[in-house]
């Protein structure tokens, strides 16, 4: 019996060591965490300071939406961004357009410099909040509305709400409103879990991804809006906002298919090479098979888009991925530039 009470006392002993090292570890994360998060948050104070939006701050519904226009002329274009995007995307575009006419991009309610807006984030929302916002900013003629990705299906949903404002859309590799079926990869990668989100959404949150230097890219040739682009990669509350568009992807999509044709408003279609190469980041994760499929089931989405008027023109963008506006901004450029040139004919 001795022996036994004994025996137990090195052990006792031991639990407390692995406990106390086990505390010790959790107050050395929880400080690193909040080190971290401090961080994090000064930078992003710093970065949005030191980096003020350009254009203008207007009042929409009692909120603030950023909008900003550059150059003369008419029709007025009305860049509007990919889903969880800001205005930050169009820097290759707008400032190549704002030669010819008035060019604006803005941000979305939630992103960049515009505050959150309560209520759904679908399409129908989005086109009322971006009417609302040009008729504060006192652009009351007809514009050419241009959108991207997501933006793409929230432009053709505004079309449809206000066609007396839309003299002329442009759909760059726009998201479609009835996708056809593609390869599980493809579905795979469109979903995304809450689990998923929350662990990005700590990444930025506690510094993590600044630490990895995630914060200061800037793509290549957006130098000029390097300082905006820093200001807004990790403000953690815009991974939400995401999460909400994301959430009303389906309404939207049901809303923009209740939408067209529209009769004979001009609309060019510009898509993405699908002939390029698999992207390097696909190449050990997707078949060469599967990657056909997915790209002429594209095809076929961008094509039916040429049925939604009698004046409806489609360019592939030779060598671009999804992000035309980066890859071949001279497209996207020379073709709203020459749909600008028949509109005023």
């Amino acid at each position: 019996m001795r022996h036994g009470k004994q025996g137990t006392k090195p052990r006792r002993r031991g639990w407390r060591i692995v406990r106390a090292i086990a505390f010790g570890f959790c107050i050395i994360v929880v400080g690193l965490g909040s080190v971290g998060a401090l961080w994090n948050y000064l930078a992003v104070r710093r970065d949005r300071a030191n980096n003020p939006p350009p254009g203008h701050i207007y009042e929409v519904a009692g909120y603030p939406m950023h909008l900003y226009c550059t150059g003369t002329g008419s029709p007025t274009v009305i860049l509007e961004s990919g889903h969880g995007e800001d205005f930050t995307v169009w820097g290759k575009v707008q400032p190549a357009l704002s030669k010819g006419t008035r060019t604006c991009s803005y941000d979305r309610a939630g992103f960049g410099w515009s505050a959150p807006q309560p209520g759904e984030r679908d399409a129908a929302h989005i086109a009322r909040q971006l009417h609302a916002l040009l008729a504060v900013a006192g652009i009351d003629e007809p514009v050419v509305l241009v959108g991207h990705s997501g933006g793409g299906l929230y432009a053709r949903v505004y079309a449809a709400y206000y066609p007396a404002a839309v003299a002329g859309l442009v759909l760059v590799d726009a998201y479609s409103p009835t996708p056809l079926p593609k390869p599980a990869f493809s579905r795979a990668l469109d979903q995304h879990s809450w689990l998923q989100f929350a662990a990005v959404k700590t990444m930025v949150a506690l510094g993590v991804a600044r630490a990895a230097s995630q914060c200061d890219e800037v793509p290549s040739g957006l130098e000029a809006y390097a300082g905006w682009i820093k200001a807004s990669t990790c403000y953690y509350p815009v991974l939400d906002e995401y999460v909400r568009e994301d959430n009303a992807l389906g309404t939207s999509r049901a809303e923009g298919a209740k939408t067209g044709p529209f009769g004979s408003l001009p609309i060019l279609v510009l898509s993405q090479d699908t002939t390029r190469p698999m992207p390097a980041f696909l190449q050990k994760r997707v078949s060469a098979a599967d990657w056909a499929a997915y790209s002429a089931a594209h095809d076929e989405e961008q094509v039916a888009y040429l049925r939604l008027s009698t004046q409806s023109r489609r360019v592939v963008a030779k060598g671009s991925s999804h992000y035309l506006q980066y890859d071949r901004p001279d497209v996207v450029v020379n073709e709203i530039e020459s749909l600008i040139g028949r509109n005023r004919q």
